[in-house]
Formats: structure tokens, C-alpha cells, sequence
């Protein structure tokens, strides 16, 4: 394989991809020769990335999906396999965080109901993402799975203590599934990133926010983790699993 297309004959699927960040990752797979399932549950956002990818030379899938729903999950797979006929790599990047809005607030004036949609989506999507991917890893003996965490969950963040606590989960999650998996020939890791300016315009003071959480003069922008991304489903990361990178300017160290 060539530096230029180190995943060409590959199938990823990125979740989350009509937006910012998952929208990123899944325009980047596919530059690096990747076929991309692009779920969302904005599915004509969805559509609109897939299409993006084509126009561009690339091959893409748009699947309307609600991680939290096994059901839409496992027809994404059949969808999946009926258009590439594989899945090596999963990207788990929905989340509730900005398309999704979420409440930042004490953590005793957070709903139940907020809550657990948060774990459900979050924490839960993940697991059930990974259940219905893994199968068809199994059978092909190997396997990318790349988990979306925060660098939240690795020093705290006030007010939004729901979302912290379901990204945190995903640090322990990506480890115990990566022992689990290593067996299977699927690597299993997570990246953790900062504050990535993924609006379409961010105003001047979260621009300033972004810089002065982390060393390094330059915010974040999505592309700037998409790489990242690339590598841990490319074959040159084929020794590594469990591990966790914190993708933030230096945020966190």
C-alpha cells in the first residue's frame, strides 16, 4: 500500500459523520482509500457527506442510524456488507456533545432523563456499535475499532459532569475490549480530543478558549485530528491496542 492510500480496499464506518468532527474523519478515510459508511442520525446530512465523498473520487454509503437503536445498527451492517461485502475499521464518534445539545449545569440540576439519554447515546451506542460490527471483524480475523473519548475525562470539566462521566467510560471501555478482542486479530483504541473549533464560524471568545487550554498557539480544527484517526485504522498501527492519544494542542500532558 502507498503512503498516499493506506487503507485502499478498506471499509470504514465512521458514526456521527454529518458533522464537525465525524464528518472530518470520514472525508479523510476516504482520501486514504477507504470505502466509508457515513451513519448519522441526520440523515440527510448523512446523504450530503456521502455524496460530498463521491463527487471527489471516493467511494461512500450514507446510513441513517441511531446507535442507541440495535436494530438501525445491524441494518447499517447488512448495508454495510451488501455495497463493500466487509467492515474492517469503526470509528464510534456520536456523541451528545454539540449537534445534540446538552445541558451545562451543576451536576445536581441535571435531569435523569438527561442523563441517561446521555449514557445512552454515549456510553451505550458505543457498546452496541462495536456488537454489531465485531461479528464480521471476527470472521475476517482482524479488525480496527477507534473509540471517540474526550481529553475531559482524563482532568475533569465542571458543569457538564454527565458527559465527562460517559467519556470517561469510554477510556475503560477501550481497554477491556481491546484485551478481549487481541485474540480476534481487532485493535482496539480511543483517541481523546481538546477543545476542536468544529462550529462552522466560532465566535473570537470560544477561539480563545480553545488556545489557552492547551500549549500549543494554533486551536484545534476537526482535520486536525483526522489523521490521528487514520493511523490507528491503518496497518502501520497494526502493534498497538488499548492505548489512548490525546489529540488536544497539548491540553493535558
Amino acid at each position: 500500500m502507498s503512503a498516499v492510500a493506506p487503507l485502499a480496499g478498506r471499509v470504514a464506518v465512521v458514526t456521527g459523520a454529518a458533522h464537525g468532527l465525524g464528518r472530518a474523519y470520514a472525508h479523510r478515510l476516504a482520501a486514504r482509500g477507504a470505502a466509508v459508511v457515513v451513519a448519522d442520525l441526520d440523515g440527510p446530512g448523512a446523504t450530503e457527506v456521502a455524496a460530498q465523498i463521491e463527487a471527489a473520487g471516493g467511494s461512500a454509503l450514507a446510513v441513517h442510524v441511531d446507535v442507541s437503536d440495535a436494530a438501525m445498527l445491524a441494518a447499517m451492517c447488512d448495508a454495510a456488507l451488501d455495497r463493500f461485502g466487509r467492515l474492517d475499521v469503526l470509528v464510534n464518534n456520536a456523541a451528545i456533545f454539540l449537534t445534540v445539545g446538552m445541558s451545562r449545569v451543576p451536576f445536581d440540576e441535571i435531569t435523569v432523563a438527561e442523563w441517561d439519554r446521555m449514557m445512552e447515546v454515549n456510553v451505550r451506542g458505543t457498546w452496541l456499535a462495536c456488537r454489531a460490527v465485531v461479528p464480521h471483524m471476527r470472521e475476517a480475523g482482524y479488525g480496527k475499532i477507534i473509540n471517540v473519548s474526550s481529553d475531559t475525562a482524563l482532568k475533569g470539566s465542571p458543569n457538564r459532569i454527565h458527559y465527562v462521566a460517559s467519556k470517561s467510560a469510554i477510556l475503560g471501555f477501550t481497554r477491556t475490549l481491546a484485551a478481549e478482542l487481541g485474540p480476534d486479530g481487532i485493535r482496539v483504541n480511543a483517541i481523546a480530543p481538546g477543545i476542536v473549533l468544529s462550529e462552522p464560524e466560532p465566535s473570537p471568545a470560544r477561539r480563545d478558549q480553545a488556545i489557552a487550554s492547551q500549549v500549543l498557539t494554533d486551536p484545534l480544527l476537526p482535520d486536525d485530528l483526522a489523521e490521528t484517526v487514520v493511523f490507528f485504522a491503518s496497518p502501520g498501527s497494526d502493534p498497538i491496542t488499548g492505548q489512548i492519544v490525546a489529540v488536544n494542542g497539548g491540553g493535558y500532558m
